[in-house]
Formats: structure tokens, sequence, C-alpha cells
């Protein structure tokens, strides 16, 4: 259990019950369900416009104005897991005997700390091979999400365990020491 990337972060006397990090490489969640099959029509469509564009003799600025919807078709296709991935290799979670923490490094960096007195609801969404993901607190909507966080699950502006190995574990790790036993 590697706790160096918490160091300087603890309270006085405070210690880490579990640390780990969310699984790594693509990753699809229950939203993807929906934004797969709409990134497809999106991208689809604007390859056929652009594709249809470039074949006629258009000005110059009606060519231009589909890459950029391009450029969006391709992120929504393929490049949010390439984003995702890269996050999440620089997500780091812990359970101490007082607190829940989430440190997340890069160009997105955040460091969320909830006290385990005052955690919200906490929800566990497990696989059959023991991943799951613990999220503290309610699930957004998909119509409420904005900017990346809908399409990226490692910035979703939920708190959240997300794809971690032994997720039953961890829960009861958490409900223990919120607990204080």
């Amino acid at each position: 259990m590697d706790t160096s990337h918490f160091t300087g972060r603890l309270l006085k006397g405070e210690k880490i019950l579990w640390c780990g990090q969310p699984g790594q490489g693509l990753l699809l969640t229950s939203r993807d369900w929906l934004l797969i099959p709409f990134s497809l029509f999106w991208g689809g469509f604007f390859v056929f416009w652009e594709k249809g564009v470039l074949d006629t003799n258009t000005p110059t600025l009606m060519k231009l104005w589909g890459v950029p919807f391009l450029l969006i078709g391709v992120y929504l296709v393929a490049g949010r897991f390439l984003l995702d991935a890269w996050i999440r290799r620089g997500v780091y979670y812990a359970v101490t005997d007082k607190r829940v923490l989430i440190l997340r490094s890069g160009p997105f960096s955040k460091f969320s700390a909830m006290s385990l007195d005052q955690l919200p609801d906490v929800n566990l969404t497990e696989r059959a091979d023991g991943r799951g993901t613990i999220r503290f607190g309610t699930a957004a909507p998909y119509w409420a999400s904005s900017g990346f966080s809908s399409w990226t699950p490692a910035l979703d502006s939920t708190p959240q365990f997300l794809a971690i190995e032994d997720a039953r574990r961890v829960f009861d790790h958490i409900q223990r020491a919120a607990m204080g036993t």
C-alpha cells in the first residue's frame, strides 16, 4: 500500500486504512449505452457533411465550417476514452480513520476530503469480478451535467472511487470507519 501520494495531506494522528487507484485503460460506464450511439451518429453525420462539402465547388468557409464539428466527433468517439484513461493514471484514493480522500494530479488536479461523520449517501455498484465504483452522493442526471464530466468519468463532479478492485471490501471499510468500529 503506497501512501506517499497523501504525505502532507493527513490530519494529525490520522491513519490510512486503505488506498488505491481507479481501474486503468479503457473504461465503459452505464452512461456509454447512450453516449456511444450518440457519438457515432454525431461523428458519422459530420464525416458525411465534410465529405459532401469537399466534393463540391463550395466556398472555403463552408469547407471549413464542418471541421470543428468533425473534431468534436473524433473526441466523442475515441478521444474521451483516451483522456479519461490518461486522467485516471494520476488519481489516487484513500480511506482513513477520519476521512475519505481523492487526489487527482495533472492538468485537472483536485484534492477532495470528506469527513466520515458527514458523508452523503454512499452507493456501491459492483461487477461480478469484484471491481466496482463507490459513489459519495447522488449522480447528476445526464441532462444536468456540463462540460467534460458527462463524457469523462474521471472528471465526474460527484466524488467517487471509480472502478476499484475489491470494491465491496473498501465499501465495508468505509462503513466501519464511519461507525467508528
